[in-house]
């Protein structure tokens, strides 16, 4: 049963930055890392796009075969404009042609996407959908995640993204009764599950991640109680090696 590291990666590049993730990444070559690029709350645009720190940094993570990116766009709980979210999958698309193919990213993360079905929310994410299936730039398997952070209604979820982050919240609005009946409602089985956790105590990290593993496939848990995309944390190295020690770290 293989699960893998999902990785908001909301950290900028600075000379350095990175280093634990490419040193995670050569230390569990079997574990496979779904990273979530975030530029600049998007793809970014000239000028600051090109920008030197991603452009030197992001074809070093493409260099590994246990690497996958994904870009990501917010749709402001279904709010924003779907032209402006496709403007932003056109340019992740467009650094994936040519030259630049190694910048290009096979898939995109779609946050702040809702959780309850009405025809006009639906229509709005499914179009979302289709525009990252059909765009020529983005490689790979072109993988749709939706971040809604918790469970969402069945109708919504039929035929739904290929990932949905059903679990984003503290340990301690996780444990509760309220929370756990509410997750219980998720239409989604483990292979489309996503799992982000932060606040967890140092010494449940372990134990946490290969309870989750059981349940959903795509997972990250950190102590950390702020700031939990824009660093590793102290608990990464547990993350990871528990990952590991649970004996579904795969290739595939």
């Amino acid at each position: 049963m293989e699960s893998r590291v999902i990785l908001p990666l909301y950290i900028y590049p600075s000379p350095g930055a990175w280093e634990p993730l490419y040193a995670a990444i050569s230390k569990y070559p079997n574990l496979q890392f779904l990273i979530i690029l975030n530029p600049n709350n998007g793809p970014g645009e000239a000028p600051w796009w090109p920008n030197e720190d991603y452009v030197r940094e992001i074809p070093r993570l493409n260099a590994h075969t246990n690497v996958t990116l994904v870009g990501y766009v917010y749709a402001t709980y279904c709010q924003r404009s779907a032209d402006d979210v496709f403007l932003d999958i056109q340019t992740y698309a467009e650094r994936g042609k040519g030259w630049l193919s190694v910048l290009g990213v096979q898939g995109i993360f779609v946050d702040e996407t809702v959780n309850l079905y009405s025809e006009k929310m639906k229509g709005y994410l499914d179009a979302i959908d289709q525009q990252v299936k059909k765009s020529e730039g983005i490689v790979g398997n072109k993988i749709v995640i939706h971040n809604p952070g918790t469970a969402v209604s069945s109708r919504l979820a039929s035929p739904g993204p290929d990932i949905t982050v059903v679990v984003e919240t503290s340990y301690q609005h996780f444990i509760t009764q309220e929370y756990q009946d509410w997750l219980a409602t998720s239409p989604y089985d483990r292979s489309r599950s996503c799992y982000m956790l932060h606040s967890v105590p140092n010494d449940e990290v372990k134990n946490l991640t290969a309870s989750f593993c059981k349940a959903a496939k795509y997972l990250f848990i950190t102590s950390a109680t702020e700031n939990f995309y824009g660093s590793f944390g102290p608990s990464w190295e547990d993350f990871l090696a528990a990952m590991e020690a649970s004996g579904i770290a795969e290739s595939g």
